[in-house]
């Protein structure tokens, strides 16, 4: 990989990988390995189909119900473009960038490894789309997440064919134009290519991947917020020591009371003398919580993980066998349950966010109610922990799960679906959600530390706290709360944050 690119090739894309391409704009390649393996499986495809006496399913026939009818050579492009054409109906709010981009870089990563039969000029023309930030205009709702993301993915792809809308230079503007712009012919695309296009499942593995990036953070934040939220508490240590969890070692529990023990070292709050016993379970049952959601994941990450790896479009051609093989590698089962296991596991980190936000402005051990000097004349943090309950509530609603429905499709051929997409896009809001509700347990955590004065928490704590007031103050009375939670949101997504 030299300076500014990074080629794609058959070998496995991690989530660095991907954190480093889109954070970096850096410019994708093809390797000579997946040039070789793109052009072998098409030239084994054009020579099946002049051998071939027996139809080929969506490559000398129709599509799902009208698998059973066969189309002339003739008109094999024909075909493939009005597949495009079709099935781009997705419908709704437009897909963030960031997701669209890794659409891209997902969908030519798959097609890399030689086993879809399409043109070298088709993957070379999405990898132009990605390193030109060009960005499609694709739609939220539309995929049943079963015979792959079928609409958005067509969306995606109408710009190859001159057709659609994109984003680019800040402006939308038609695909045809920017196309004519840079010069650029309309892909024509032959036997099987709209095929291989539109099955797979890079819509609901692109948002999975985005949403456990935003996961990542996401566990790291709440363990540091929980652990200033404890000291600002008064709470105890006791329930984060060592020798408690381990008879009861699920991996992301012990990792968290670890956490806790190295972010507390040193605070003096901590090794004052209690006259309490027992902290609430918001406080007391963090290691299990954040713990189990660590662990939800890890699990996750791994199974996204070998989806982007996968070949997920279909059928499948394997050269050296001499077979092309029609299955079901697009159905989205498995990211469909992880998607909604990941939007549960999220929630609880703002549903146990949110308990230790409300003990904090309750006036209890010593803090005054709404955290301001004068309750009364003003309303302090009255109104934020209104927010976070109101966010935990519509999270609650967002993880009602979309995996456990299906509903069928041409003409009962596609009866089962996975209902994938659903759970990918709101899987995102969840995690976006998450976030808003920890920077508000930032901000009146870090305003009950205040009143804890002269007294300090730990020295990476009190780091943390220092940075954070370089962005956000310390409110003396009432003020527009709205600002200073907009700015704790901006801070945790790109401030600085302690090592433990």
């Amino acid at each position: 990989m030299k300076t500014g690119s990074f080629k794609i090739s058959p070998a496995p894309l991690t989530y660095e990988a991907i954190e480093l391409i889109l954070g970096n704009n850096l410019q994708l390649e093809l390797s000579e390995e997946s040039i070789s393996l793109i052009e072998k499986s098409k030239d084994y495809l054009d020579r099946k189909i002049a051998e071939s006496t027996s139809p080929l399913y969506g490559i000398t026939t129709g599509f799902g119900a009208l698998c059973d009818i066969e189309i002339s050579k003739d008109d094999l492009s024909k075909l493939q473009e009005n597949l495009v054409l079709s099935h781009a109906c997705s419908i709704g709010p437009e897909v963030p960038h960031e997701v669209v981009r890794l659409m891209l870089l997902l969908k030519a990563h798959a097609l890399s490894k030689g086993h879809s039969a399409v043109q070298l000029a088709t993957v070379q023309r999405i990898l132009d789309l990605f390193n030109h930030q060009i960005i499609p205009v694709v739609c939220e709702q539309g995929s049943l997440g079963a015979s792959g993301d079928l609409a958005p993915l067509a969306m995606l792809f109408l710009p190859l064919l001159g057709h659609g809308e994109v984003w680019h230079e800040g402006i939308k503007k038609p695909s045809a134009e920017v196309l004519s712009t840079l010069g650029w012919e309309p892909v024509r695309l032959e036997a099987k290519e709209g095929l291989a296009l539109l099955n797979g499942t890079q819509f609901m593995s692109s948002y999975a991947v985005i949403t456990l990036l935003k996961s990542f953070q996401l566990v790291r934040h709440s363990d540091v917020i929980g652990a200033l939220s404890l000291d600002a508490f008064d709470g105890l240590i006791e329930p984060f020591l060592e020798n408690i969890h381990i008879l009861r070692p699920h991996e992301g529990q012990i990792v968290t009371a670890r956490n806790f023990r190295n972010l507390l070292t040193g605070s003096e709050l901590m090794a004052q003398g209690k006259t309490h016993i027992q902290d609430p379970y918001s406080f007391r049952c963090i290691p299990q919580v954040h713990g189990a959601v660590k662990d939800a994941v890890n699990y996750i990450a791994k199974v996204v993980e070998t989806e982007i790896n996968s070949v997920t479009d279909n059928p499948t051609v394997f050269p050296d066998e001499d077979k092309i093989v029609s299955g079901g590698n697009f159905h989205g089962e498995p990211l469909a349950l992880s998607l909604d296991f990941l939007a549960i596991a999220l929630s609880e980190l703002g549903s146990i966010s949110e308990r230790r936000t409300y003990r904090l402005i309750s006036g209890e051990r010593g803090l005054p109610e709404f955290l301001v000097a004068n309750p009364g004349l003003n309303s302090g943090f009255m109104i934020p922990q209104y927010a976070a309950a109101s966010i935990v509530s519509q999270n609650k609603q967002l993880c009602t799960p979309a995996s456990v429905d299906s509903i069928p499709s041409s003409n009962e051929q596609e009866d089962h679906v996975s209902m994938g997409a659903n759970a990918a896009t709101k899987a995102l809001r969840v995690a976006d959600n998450v976030l808003r509700i920890l920077a508000i347990e930032l901000y009146n955590s870090a305003q009950a530390l205040e009143f804890r004065r002269p007294k300090q928490t730990s020295p990476l704590l009190e780091d943390f706290v220092a940075q954070y007031r370089t962005r956000v103050d310390f409110v003396t009375e009432d003020t527009l709360m709205y600002e200073g939670i907009n700015s704790t949101i901006r801070f945790l997504e790109t401030g600085r944050f302690v090592s433990f």
